[in-house]
């Protein structure tokens, strides 16, 4: 829509011509999903219309990705769809491209068509976070990041892929550079990762007779003195004793400095060649925030009181507009001067507190303080190994703590349906275990069909003698084997014209 189409849907004065109240969500990730089925219980629809928006039409479990990277979760129950788990409530797919609260406006961008603005009575801005990168040379070309499902797909593929072409290949620098895996950050979501990712690996190249797991290599790049800053220092010391044990290499208070064309290159000086670089060193808001008259923080993020309404630097409170998650500077009240940091077990909190809070002021009631103090945290190392630490006293370590993992995010899971599919997948594992092969293709599904598309070159009316082929060193179809052409003999080892090799012989 135009401009001035824009200006006549925007309510005059705040107020607007609808019976109904229109509350529209901005973001369906675990702040919109839950806040808006929330906000659907606490109100009936005569009471409010819920709108929520979103490019992607369901939401990722993030703390599911690293499951889903090595193979224990399948990726379609890491999601929720909208259409599914947002009963009564409409769901719109498109990117928030501007906000205009002061008119009661946003502008919604699909992916195909002509970007439009809709209007809304009351704002919920959850947009989350996107990776906060560097100006790193080589990143943006060579690294893939670990924010949602379709990433962690690709990591998988990505690792599976190179140890299928490691195992067909002889030159033993290029094969060095396939099986080495970097990952940058050593928060929760890169230790995971690299956990879980390496736990898969090792399990795959069993299958590989001329692989074995010392020909992989898993470094992880963190750039503090300590991995998991969100745990106790002995939970994150046993972590990395952990780590070390199974020959992953972590360099600590290092940075990346380059990895242009995959040659990685350390602020220690650590020098090295690697096709994988998965980047999880951090977030930051959404930056579409820039492109709206909301407050914002130093860090980008939207400013909010104690009670989730979005509010000024002097606290002065902006109608009718709330905002939580990693998109919002939500203050922590059991920690003063620090805020609630950004994982899903705030998020989720924060959308249901919400939406109650919302749900009060639509019946002229006074909205509350959130609070939440952090029952502990987490975390998976691979299969039947993680940590956990609650109530900052209680830590646990080893298989309990990888079973309170699963117990804990599985009953966090929207919809009973996505929470029965994953633990029967986990049963089906422990029997029959994970399924390790590499749908690479499935990035770029055409490549196949485009190359049989494209027309054969034509046949020259007389083929040109074929010129003597140059002594090469001979290679098998299996490394280490030994070619013996066909015609050759002891005194002359030299191959047939047309170079085809006619005898294998495993070396």
């Amino acid at each position: 829509m135009s401009e001035s189409t824009a200006t006549t849907l925007a309510p005059q004065s705040g107020s607007t011509s609808r019976k109904v109240p229109r509350i529209v969500i901005l973001g369906g990730g675990s702040v919109g999903l839950y806040s808006a089925r929330r906000l659907r219980r606490r109100l009936g629809n005569r009471e409010a219309a819920i709108v929520v928006v979103d490019p992607r039409p369901y939401m990722t479990y993030a703390p599911f990705l690293p499951e889903a990277a090595a193979g224990s979760i399948d990726a379609r129950y890491v999601v929720a769809p909208h259409r599914r788990a947002l009963k009564g409530i409409d769901a719109l797919q498109g990117k928030v491209s501007e906000i205009k609260h002061a008119e009661r406006t946003v502008q919604i961008t699909p992916e195909e068509g002509e970007p439009y603005w809709i209007t809304y009575d009351h704002l919920i801005v959850g947009l989350g976070s996107v990776a906060r990168t560097l100006p790193i040379p080589g990143l943006a070309e060579q690294a893939i990041g670990f924010k949602n499902v379709e990433e962690a797909i690709a990591v998988r593929n990505h690792v599976l892929g190179r140890i299928d072409r490691a195992s067909s290949t002889w030159d033993p620098e290029l094969r060095r550079r396939m099986l080495t895996f970097t990952f940058v950050g050593g928060g929760f979501a890169g230790v995971e990762a690299i956990a879980e990712v390496e736990d898969m690996a090792r399990d795959a190249v069993k299958h590989y007779p001329s692989l074995s797991p010392e020909d992989l290599r898993f470094v992880l790049v963190e750039g503090s003195r300590r991995i998991l800053p969100e745990v106790s220092e002995e939970l994150g010391g046993y972590t990395l004793e952990q780590l070390r044990k199974r020959g992953i290499e972590v360099y600590l208070s290092t940075f990346l400095n380059s990895c242009v064309d995959g040659h990685v290159v350390l602020s220690d000086k650590t020098e090295f060649d690697s096709e994988t670089i998965v980047w999880t060193a951090g977030v930051k808001a959404n930056p579409v925030l820039q492109n709206s008259d909301l407050p914002l923080d130093k860090m980008g993020r939207v400013t909010t009181l104690a009670t989730l309404q979005i509010a000024d630097a002097e606290g002065n409170v902006v109608p009718d507009a709330y905002a939580a998650g990693d998109c919002a500077a939500v203050p922590d009240l059991y920690n003063p001067g620090m805020f609630c940091p950004p994982n899903a077990q705030h998020a989720i909190r924060e959308a249901t507190h919400l939406a109650d809070n919302l749900a009060r002021v639509l019946r002229s009631a006074e909205p509350t303080d959130y609070k939440h103090k952090n029952i502990g945290a987490v975390a998976s190392l691979g299969m039947y190994k993680g940590v956990a630490q609650f109530l900052g006293k209680i830590k646990v370590r080893g298989f309990l703590a990888w079973v309170l993992h699963r117990s804990y995010h599985v009953m966090a899971m929207p919809t009973l349906n996505r929470k029965l599919a994953i633990m029967s997948g986990w049963t089906a594992n422990l029997l029959w275990r994970r399924e390790t092969v590499a749908l690479g293709s499935i990035h770029d599904p055409r490549a196949e069909f485009r190359a049989a598309s494209v027309p054969p070159k034509p046949r020259p009316e007389q083929a040109a003698p074929a010129a003597a082929p140059a002594k090469a060193e001979d290679h098998s179809a299996v490394p280490g084997a030994e070619v013996k052409p066909s015609g050759a003999s002891k005194a002359d080892d030299t191959s047939p014209a047309d170079g085809t090799p006619s005898e294998v012989k495993p070396g």
